[in-house]
């Protein structure tokens, strides 16, 4: 899926001989020896990535709506979840359909305490066990580090993590840099179960 998402994304995005990539995309189509031998690509800054990301701020018991956001809420700390602990920020992204993610939404749980990422992932039933293998090797087997569940109607993954058991979490962090790091992990996290495959 990644390759065919990558090789599609491509094919629109080379220009005159050049194709702008962020780190994670540069280092896959190198690795994956995607593009023809006479393509420059230049890397873009992370901070461009999620500029025209749609996202909701909505109350976690009733979902009702309670603004829409732009990119300058990103610059907001992560904490502000846990200081708005009924909220939770849904959020999307070209670059998260890119990997096959959905719905991504992120909140603090009210058990844990804990920052969760919650996406569904399009991924076939099967790969559940190579999943579940990433999971718990990446994610520092904290209290509560994620559950896994596949739903039959969509046909996708129901993922659901802490962000604070992800190596490079950081409370101080900015919820732009929160993103940036649930990105580079669920994009690691596909490419090793693409390999796997």
């Amino acid at each position: 899926m990644l390759k065919k998402q990558m090789e599609s994304y491509i094919s629109k995005s080379v220009i005159e001989n050049k194709i702008e990539l962020f780190k994670e995309e540069k280092d896959y189509v190198e690795k994956h020896k995607l593009l023809a031998e006479d393509i420059i690509i230049v890397e873009k800054e992370n901070a461009s990535r999620f500029t025209d990301a749609y996202m909701e701020r909505s109350n976690k018991e009733s979902e009702e709506l309670i603004s829409e956001e732009n990119s300058a809420f990103l610059s907001q700390p992560i904490e502000y979840l846990k200081k708005n602990k009924d909220e939770f920020l849904y959020f999307e992204s070209r670059w998260f359909e890119l990997i096959g993610v959905e719905a991504l939404s992120l909140e603090v749980d009210d058990v844990f305490g804990t920052y969760n990422a919650m996406f569904g992932l399009k991924f076939q039933k099967k790969m559940g066990d190579v999943l579940k293998t990433y999971l718990t090797k990446e994610l520092q087997e904290g209290i509560g580090s994620f559950s896994l569940m596949f739903n039959q109607g969509e046909g996708l993954w129901d993922v659901n993590f802490a962000l604070d058991n992800i190596k490079g979490f950081q409370e101080d962090m900015s919820l732009e840099e929160a993103f940036h790091l649930i990105y580079h992990f669920i994009f690691n996290l596909v490419q090793t179960i693409e390999e796997d495959m």
